[in-house]
């Protein structure tokens, strides 16, 4: 919704917007952009009565400012909708979809587009670091043609509007990163999810061009329920038509490979067989819109991340503090995966808040606690407000611990820090302010050489 304000900006419309405890780096990028911002929802947001007003999937009936706009009776839409309506209607549209590593994989193909001099648009599901915001309009003078490149979420449009995001969008170029049981709020099993990439399947042209991993089951199943357009496969260490070779196991470092003839070598600062995997895909898309691969190549060496992609934002006398946006059991499989090929031996405590709704609901107990094995230390968040006990997890491994407040996570950490190593913080929020609590806590600590601290008592 961020994303779409402030494209809605840049077409020249004066936006407002009304949400509920929005935070960095979001809440700082609508105010460079002279975005009003209301927090919380109220009915007198709408004086003035708006020309068009666009409600995001998280408000539902009994909103107070949702119940204003049909009262009113105001003119509302959906966002997808508006974006398909007022942006995406004459682009050359490159979507990323899965349900993990659409940000990353969008921020990638986005960033070889624009290496490249093509000055495509983009909505973004975080800030790339390359870009520092996470959406434009892009296009020639006129905003009137060029590529736009979104990534294509599958939870629904709205209230009103129970379609996945992605059926508005109608890309030319797709990619299916990979398919798992996510957002069960609004998704009763698996064959649901693929349904509604079934949908989207269906409105990808005969010229376009689909990528998706050759190992991903669940895509496969997807395309075999009828598909129109020609799919390209990729794969690492394995003979599909385009393939990674790993040149060091962390993956950063890794040549590219098309029809077994090598194209170039990436060398980067991202680690993990997932982020060589989106960055397959984002050359092959790349190439689809005339891009030779040794140019994405080139770009991507000068690729930075996304913010919250295990971001380091901070080294505290040994110990080497990331941010990284976790939500699902597999993202932090390979996450803290890549990490560990990266460091060896040395010391990796995971902190992991379970926000998600698909974890708040105690979905993936046991696939949650193995998904935490590369870590020496494993710390969970239990808020008052979850709706099943963490406990649970320790029956499928043994190196979890559960605090139920943030002051215990943080005393935890201070005696953890003695051993340094690398303490990653994985949340989708904001984790209760915690990271710059911590590294005040970690910085002080350092100044007065403490050897021991005291920890409350849960």
């Amino acid at each position: 919704m961020g994303g779409l304000a402030v494209i809605a900006r840049q077409l020249g419309y004066q936006v407002s917007g009304s949400d509920q405890n929005v935070y960095p780096p979001m809440s700082t990028q609508l105010q460079q952009q002279g975005i009003q911002l209301m927090d919380g929802y109220r009915a007198e947001n709408l004086d003035g009565d708006p020309d068009l007003v666009i409600i995001g999937n998280a408000l539902s009936r009994g909103n107070p400012e949702v119940e204003a706009v049909l009262n009113k009776g105001l003119n509302y839409v959906s966002g997808p909708q508006w974006l398909a309506e007022h942006v995406l209607h004459d682009k050359w549209v490159l979507g990323v979809a899965g349900t993990h590593g659409k940000t990353t994989t969008t921020s990638m193909l986005t960033w070889i587009l624009e290496h490249q001099g093509f000055n495509p648009g983009f909505l973004i599901g975080g800030i790339p670091l390359n870009f520092g915001i996470s959406a434009r309009l892009g296009g020639g003078p006129e905003n009137k043609s060029g590529f736009f490149v979104i990534e294509a979420d599958e939870y629904d449009s709205a209230f009103f509007d129970k379609r996945s995001k992605f059926v508005h969008y109608r890309p030319r170029t797709a990619i299916l990163n990979n398919l798992e049981f996510d957002h069960a709020d609004i998704f009763p099993d698996l064959d649901a999810i693929k349904r509604q990439f079934h949908h989207l399947v269906r409105t990808i042209p005969g010229e376009g061009l689909i990528i998706s991993p050759e190992c991903d089951a669940n895509i496969n199943e997807v395309l075999t329920m009828g598909c129109w357009t020609p799919v390209v496969k990729t794969s690492i260490n394995a003979d599909s038509l385009w393939n990674a070779q790993m040149l060091k196991a962390d993956g950063s470092r890794f040549s590219v490979l098309f029809e077994n003839n090598e194209q170039g070598i990436v060398d980067w600062t991202l680690t993990g067989g997932h982020n060589v995997y989106n960055a397959l895909s984002a050359i092959v898309a790349a190439n689809h819109v005339g891009i030779l691969p040794r140019d994405a190549i080139a770009a991507l060496s000068q690729f930075k991340n996304v913010k919250r992609r295990m971001e380091v934002i901070a080294t505290i006398n040994g110990v080497t503090l990331y941010d990284d946006f976790a939500h699902h059991p597999t993202a932090i499989a390979t996450t803290l995966d890549g990490l560990r090929k990266q460091v060896g031996q040395e010391r990796i405590v995971a902190i992991v808040e379970p926000r998600s709704n698909t974890m708040r609901l105690g979905i993936h107990t046991k696939t949650l606690a193995e998904s935490l094995a590369h870590a020496d230390l494993a710390i969970i968040y239990q808020p008052q407000n979850l709706d099943w006990n963490l406990s649970a997890l320790k029956n499928h491994a043994d190196n979890i611990e559960i605090c139920q407040s943030l002051d215990d996570i943080i005393a935890r950490l201070k005696v953890e820090a003695h051993s340094g190593g690398h303490f990653v913080l994985m949340s989708n929020g904001s984790f209760g302010g915690i990271y710059q609590r911590l590294q005040d806590a970690l910085s002080i600590g350092a100044e007065a050489g403490k050897t021991t601290f005291e920890i409350p008592s849960p």
